[in-house]
């Protein structure tokens, strides 16, 4: 009757939440074979109910840490309702079983053997605790007798914390009056022959003497004892611990031993597993999370940034992780606020919905930038802190360079931040110094190599590249692919011809054709062009090269591309690092150096969790340039997070720059490789740009703001809504709804901030609205959530703006009409050649990663609005083949920026007091 009736019950929880099962983890320690035949019981028993059960076996060698690290995980998995502990622990290890079975969270206690279910029980908190099962079972005996328990006398023979002593409690709290029985009762006969309910568990064969039994009583017999028993094929049989034979003639209702008490137990097992799957689901929706919001305390003036992060105390971050649904194992801890996520956690997520994706992207900006990242954080903020969405925002990691340069931080600002910011702007988790070693390590062996292929012969380089340990010579795995790509599929290293030599040692690397540079995340501008090799130990090979930023190297655009640790080291090896002297390209698995690549990355490939100032979760992960290469965060964060939010949850990220420039990048490079499909444009727009747009002067950063920007002008706004009309077009052109979002400086009028929701709309957005969140954090973006949450329900109907399969040049073209408005392009000679080049090494279908300015939808920055008419030219053309894109060159850009005269970090120190960071980021 009872697993007929929890059959039902869950048949209903599938129906009401569709994809949810009650969850039941079996832990065993050892191999003992009545452990393993009463979790086959269990196991059958669940399976017939539907419940899901998951049996977890760790060796007889796991000592007490280990059990206790398996109990952490299963505590903190959302899908496991319960789970028990099997005992006794098969150890060859000391275990504290009382520990072990107290590390198990009361609420997931189906057992009900920690002291907290069982206090709960001692004092009658009967409806808010776990009941051991066996108990729970008995009760459930003698109800279904039909006899009322209250005002009954009740005998209980035991004291065992599993069966006696809390069968004592229940049955005292069902109003029985209990005498509790043991080894030291003198008179035990006597007490028997009292009770109208008598409970043996005493673990002694037949103990119980029937001619003891008062006649009409309930007789409860939890024993299992072994006797011998010569017609018994074992030699044995089973009994219990009260006279069965004589017993059943005195009373009135009797358990037999087997098939009593035992398969109560079991059911009342999954009794307790399919009520805590039930309190589950009444406290937490299933893909809803119960997350602690950090309530603002706004000011007037608004306080500068760092003050604002100070001011706020940023939940622990293990709590953050438990908040979304991720395990104590899928995190590694980096301090008290910031924790890199195990891609394990993608891995159990994947047949999880996705929930909806909505990229923020912007306007032509100022060179004061408009407000992607502070609208990014005020947008999840008012979607999970006011909304009480599930909602994840993943943002880039700012490079170290403008965060001491004139930029200054990338948190956001205002009450909209990631926090504590002083983190998130300077190591991190030291992803950009991972990235840093593994770019020079590139480096470093290009030169090595070309220095000791002209200083050696063949046979000398193959007697170092493939030396003899203990007279036995092998190539590495990474040697046997150089031969498979070269034609030779040998696997001997003695069996090579001189030529077969000569081709695998020889790189022949035409210097001239080296793209690889050295990398340094600082600004630093005397470093744009050096000369290398001047010590007299390279014998004379020196050349002209150069240091980039950090977060121009093509490794960090790998990182952000990449779907996993496997697909991140194929692209490592893929990458080209220069041309032969024959025309062949060269790749960092040719220079042997894509294992330690891989090694140098492998804790950096996991995404950094840390939280906004209102308590919503972030993702900070990559933070590939915006011109040269793509401009996003990565694709992992992306997919981990639209797992952890659920079909009805909010993934929010940012595009670098303008929308002509990381928008189509984020559609055309981005979603192509990862297949993921945008719901939601969120496009910034600002007044101020808007003005410089329809001709305002120039807005220069550390200048006060020109008077036509700090007074109403609606004709100057009026005439620079060109540029917003045209990144509308230029988002409509993917088929996804745009909602763009006005983003209100004090200096703005109810007048201009109107005309652009006006004109916003005319020129076709879903909808446009002003919104306060820099000064009034997630509250201020409150219809801007609301809006997106409406677009995400609209058809999107998302396209590619190309085929990859078009030559090059017309996918220049293609960019160059459609999103820039441009005429035509102009392919400059060394572009000419370089699309010849790509088309011949077989790159002519990868995407297409235009490198231009910022500042203008043109090549020219002085050129504002929504210029036509103009011919786009293209100097060169430049290969990311790990990556998985070309990027053409227009017009000239550095990628190493230089320090200002008076640079952030004359702002930036320790405070004497506390030891944080005081400055203005």
């Amino acid at each position: 009757q009872v697993r007929d009736r929890l059959k039902q019950q869950v048949v209903e929880m599938k129906e009401k939440f569709p994809g949810f099962r009650p969850g039941l983890a079996i832990l065993q320690v050892g191999n003992r074979d009545d452990s393993n035949l009463y979790i086959n019981m269990k196991l059958k028993a669940a399976a017939e109910i539907g419940i899901s059960a998951n049996h977890i076996k760790l060796p007889n060698t796991a000592t007490e840490a280990d059990v206790l690290k398996c109990i952490a995980s299963l505590n903190a998995d959302p899908a496991v309702h319960g789970f028990i502990v099997q005992l006794p622990l098969d150890s060859d290890k000391p275990i504290n079983t009382e520990k072990i079975t107290n590390a198990v969270a009361p609420e997931k206690d189906v057992d009900g053997l920690s002291s907290i279910n069982a206090g709960k029980l001692s004092r009658g908190d009967l409806g808010d605790c776990f009941i051991p099962c066996t108990p729970k079972g008995c009760m459930e005996l003698i109800r279904q007798t039909g006899v009322q328990v209250a005002g009954k006398r009740a005998v209980v023979i035991g004291r065992s914390k599993i069966v006696g002593a809390p069968m004592h409690d229940l049955l005292l709290w069902n109003n029985a009056t209990v005498t509790t029985c043991h080894s030291k009762t003198s008179t035990l006969a006597e007490e028997v022959g009292k009770a109208d309910i008598l409970v043996v568990a005493a673990g002694k064969a037949e103990m119980v003497k029937g001619e003891w039994i008062k006649p009409g009583a309930i007789v409860i017999d939890c024993g299992i004892n072994h006797v011998p028993d010569s017609t018994k094929a074992s030699g044995k049989r089973v009994v219990g611990d009260v006279a069965y034979n004589t017993a059943k003639e005195k009373a009135s209702y009797i358990t037999p031993v087997p098939g009593g008490v035992g398969p109560m137990t079991v059911a009342m097992l999954m009794q307790s597993t399919v009520e805590s799957a039930q309190r589950f689901l009444e406290k937490f929706q299933p893909g809803k999370w119960t997350i602690q919001y950090n309530q603002l305390t706004l000011k007037v003036p608004v306080p500068s940034d760092i003050e604002i992060s100070r001011s706020c105390i940023p939940k622990p971050i293990e709590q953050v992780a438990t908040e979304v649904g991720l395990l104590p194992d899928e995190m590694e801890l980096y301090g008290q606020t910031k924790a890199k996520v195990q891609l394990s956690a993608l891995n159990r997520l994947k047949n999880q919905p996705d929930g909806k994706y909505v990229v923020v992207t912007g306007i032509t900006p100022t060179p004061l930038g408009e407000g992607k990242s502070t609208t990014t954080v005020g947008l999840v903020q008012a979607l999970g802190a006011h909304l009480h969405q599930n909602v994840f925002a993943c943002v880039r990691q700012p490079s170290q360079g403008p965060t001491f340069g004139i930029k200054g931080g990338a948190a956001g600002g205002g009450y909209c931040q990631v926090v504590p910011m002083e983190e998130f702007n300077l190591h991190l988790t030291g992803d950009i110094h991972a990235i840093t070693a593994a770019n020079n390590l590139v480096a470093a062996a290009i030169d090595a190599r070309i220095f000791h292929e002209l200083t050696q012969s063949d046979q000398a380089l193959y007697n170092r590249l493939v030396p003899s340990v203990n007279g036995v010579r092998r190539f590495s795995d990474i040697q046997i692919r150089r031969l498979q790509k070269l034609g030779i599929n040998k696997t001997d290293p003695t069996a090579l011809t001189n030529e077969e030599i000569n081709a695998f040692v020889r790189l022949d690397i035409d210097p001239g054709t080296i793209t690889w540079q050295r990398v340094l995340d600082t600004n630093d501008r005397f470093l744009r062009k050096i000369t290398i090799g001047q010590s007299p130990t390279e014998k004379g090979f020196s050349r002209t090269a150069q240091f980039d930023i950090t977060v121009s190297s093509e490794i960090m655009a790998v990182l952000a591309l990449a779907d996993g640790l496997d697909d991140m080291k194929k692209r490592f090896g893929r990458m080209v690092v220069a041309s032969s002297k024959k025309g062949q390209p060269v790749t960092a698995d040719d220079l042997g150096v894509t294992g330690a690549l891989a090694v140098l990355m492998k804790d950096a490939i996991k995404p950094n969790l840390m939280q906004t100032l209102e308590g919503t979760p972030v993702f900070v992960h990559a933070g590939p340039f915006a011109n040269i290469a793509h401009g996003n965060s990565s694709v992992l964060a992306d997919k981990i997070a639209l797992k952890l939010v659920g079909k009805d949850g909010f993934v929010v990220t940012e595009a670098g720059f303008g929308a002509d420039i990381g928008m189509e990048k984020f559609f055309d490079i981005k979603c192509r490789y990862s297949g993921l499909r945008p719901h939601v444009v969120v496009l910034v727009a600002t007044v101020r740009a808007l003005k410089m747009h329809g001709g305002g002067p120039a807005v220069t950063a550390g200048v006060p703001l020109p008077k036509e920007y700090t007074e109403e002008n609606l004709q100057l706004l009026a005439s620079g809504c060109s540029n917003l009309n045209k990144q509308i077009q230029n988002a409509r052109l993917f088929g996804v709804p745009v909602v763009v979002a006005v983003n209100a400086f004090k200096t703005d009028t109810k007048a201009e901030l109107a005309l652009v929701v006006q004109k916003a709309k005319e020129a076709g957005a879903f909808d446009a609205v002003e919104c306060t969140h820099w000064a009034e954090g997630g509250k201020g973006a409150l219809a801007l959530a609301r809006a997106v949450q409406r677009a995400s329900q609209a058809p999107s109907n998302f396209r590619f703006l190309y085929n990859t399969e078009l030559p090059i040049v017309d996918k220049i073209r293609l960019i160059a009409q459609q999103v820039y408005g441009a005429r035509d392009i102009e392919l400059l000679p060394e572009a000419q050649e370089k699309v010849a080049v790509y088309t011949k090494q077989g790159f002519g279908n990868l995407p297409i990663c235009m490198a231009k300015t910022h500042l203008s939808l043109s090549h020219d920055p002085e050129q504002k609005g929504a210029p036509t008419g103009f011919v786009l030219p293209i100097r060169d053309i430049r290969a990311s083949v790990g990556a998985g894109f070309l990027y053409p060159l227009v017009g000239t850009m550095s990628t190493m920026p230089g320090l200002p005269t008076r640079p952030c970090f004359y702002d930036i120190d320790l405070d004497p007091v506390s030891g944080g960071v005081n400055g203005l980021f």
